[in-house]
């Protein structure tokens, strides 16, 4: 493995994100934990997930570089695919997924934590989705599970100014399970898996199987249309402005095209 780490005990595998500086989500990030998953999930010693980073953040974001090197709508729509598949996967998964969130889960970041079943959040740490900042949309769920947890209102706010909300926020608007002091939060993470690795894995997966029936087809014909317009989107001009503004650390100059 490239970029992630992980190993279990006591019925608890623990994933860790290594990719710094910003544990930016590369398409070889996905996949290697989709690896990782598959994996596990046969695995009968494990019971329960734990997802965190390493270093400064969960994650930052997607890998927005790696958007230089795509050239087609198609291609774009792809990125949006395989991140959409993995983490409808992850929400399905069998074995209960927690994440523990630290320093910041933005954009693709924030788009995984919300694929697992419990969110741990830091007291200050940044959660959001500021894509439209880039000329762009969340393309891995992101404008269908926001909303499930926090209101339609509340996510138009965070998609549309790009500002993301803290940790103690996210509790209060349903975004996260509880907010700890930041180095707390992983210890806090595998107190909370122990508890629900000692349940049945039969009553688990049941559960999990259950809570599913919640997502509506509503849901997924929005997922469809969000990687649908994910690809549209980034063959504007303002799209291309957006990008290259990020890695030049500017702000952009969206002309409307």
């Amino acid at each position: 493995m490239e970029y992630l780490k992980w190993s279990y005990q006591d019925g608890i595998a623990t994933i860790a994100i290594e990719r710094p500086p910003a544990n930016a989500l590369s398409t070889g990030l996905l996949r290697e934990l989709s690896t990782v998953l598959d994996e596990i999930e046969p695995n009968t010693d494990i019971k329960v997930i734990v997802i965190h980073g390493e270093g400064r953040f969960f994650s930052a974001g997607a890998d927005i570089k790696e958007f230089t090197t795509v050239f087609s709508s198609e291609g774009f729509a792809n990125i949006g695919k395989y991140g959409q598949a993995l983490f409808e996967r992850m929400e399905k998964f069998p074995k209960p997924i927690l994440a523990a969130i630290h320093g910041a889960a933005l954009g693709g970041g924030l788009e995984l934590a919300m694929a697992c079943h419990i969110r741990l959040v830091g007291e200050n740490t940044k959660l959001g989705l500021p894509e439209l900042q880039l000329g762009l949309i969340p393309g891995y769920a992101g404008t269908q599970r926001l909303p499930k947890y926090v209101g339609v209102a509340r996510a138009a706010e965070m998609l549309f100014t790009s500002e993301p909300i803290t940790g103690l926020e996210a509790v209060q608007f349903g975004l996260a399970n509880h907010a700890y002091p930041e180095n707390e939060v992983l210890e806090q993470a595998l107190k909370m898996a122990g508890k629900i690795a000692k349940k049945s894995t039969g009553s688990l997966k049941a559960t999990i199987q259950l809570l599913n029936y919640a997502k509506t087809e509503e849901f997924y014909e929005g997922v469809k249309k969000e990687v649908e317009l994910f690809g549209e989107i980034f063959e504007t001009p303002d799209a291309k402005e957006g990008i290259q503004a990020f890695i030049e650390k500017r702000e952009p100059h969206f002309k409307g095209e």
